[in-house]
């Protein structure tokens, strides 16, 4: 079974090293530059792989499945890579943020090859190819994607399926625009202890919810209690990716994590002024 992943970040570079501890199974990782190998400090044990690097999608051939772990704003750089990795038999997984997976890369692929997952990994890149994986971690793909759960049946990384998709992604986009408090205050998770950062984090998931709903998903009625409660019982030095991305100096997925709900809670006539503000506050920021 030939696999490729695209983007050895944190979340790609964990996903091919627990991939390559399967004999049987042929890890290619697609990135710009060369990594000599990957070393993952997991939550069990310390984890080596060395997988083959190619830097230049001129050298792809066709594989059994594309992993793609780039952030969500580059789709376009690593969809100069389907053209060599991907044929008629290949299937595509996104493992990226955000409720538009497929979007992203329809004007590349047939939306029927591409699997959206949904990434539960927390983990940090230290260094290129080290990586801390504090936790297993989940991955939900939906449920005409198997073979995709079967790749990590050896590794502790709880992969399943659900037959609904679109709710599990809102909900974890829930999670995760909540999480750009942290991106904006440049503080780790454990700044949810503040009642008023808990307001603001609770408002920014009602709007969530609420856009999500008038998309289609089924959200809890207590979403907003649920995960503040969840931020609350979590490490309080927990880096999400977006303030990982800022503390780096790296573009942040602003537009797939809270843009998002801005954008189609115009198109659904929902006001969504606290995700709005803090789209504005991070883009100058970035600036």
């Amino acid at each position: 079974m030939r696999i490729a992943v695209i983007g050895p970040g944190a979340i790609g570079g964990t996903v091919a090293a627990w991939l390559a501890q399967r004999a049987d199974l042929d890890v290619t990782i697609c990135a710009r530059s060369p990594l000599p190998s990957l070393t993952i400090e997991t939550p069990s044990r310390t984890i080596t792989a060395t997988p083959r690097v190619l830097t230049d999608p001129g050298q792809g051939e066709p594989v059994d499945w594309v992993l793609i772990a780039t952030k969500a704003y580059d789709a376009e750089g690593a969809s100069r890579w389907l053209t060599k990795l991907v044929d008629d038999t290949t299937r595509v997984a996104v493992l990226q943020n955000g409720v538009e997976h497929i979007e992203r890369f329809t004007p590349y692929l047939p939306a029927a090859r591409i699997t959206p997952a949904i990434v539960d990994i927390p983990a940090e890149r230290n260094a290129p190819g080290r990586i801390h994986q504090r936790r297993d971690g989940s991955i939900l793909v939906p449920n005409d994607a198997a073979s995709f759960v079967d790749l990590f049946a050896h590794t502790p990384i709880a992969v399943s399926t659900t037959d609904d998709f679109r709710s599990e992604a809102w909900r974890k986009l829930c999670i995760n625009a909540a999480g750009a408090v942290s991106a904006l205050t440049m503080k780790p998770a454990g700044i949810v202890a503040r009642d008023d950062v808990a307001a603001i984090m609770w408002m920014l998931v009602e709007e969530c919810a609420a856009v999500g709903r008038a998309e289609g998903a089924v959200l809890d009625d207590k979403i907003e209690d649920e995960i503040i409660a969840r931020y609350r019982a979590g490490p309080p030095d927990g880096i999400n990716s977006m303030l990982g991305d800022r503390l780096a100096n790296r573009p942040m997925e602003i537009d797939a994590r809270n843009g998002v709900i801005v954008r189609l809670g115009k198109k659904h006539g929902i006001p969504t002024p606290m995700n709005a503000m803090i789209v504005t506050l991070l883009e100058t920021a970035a600036a």
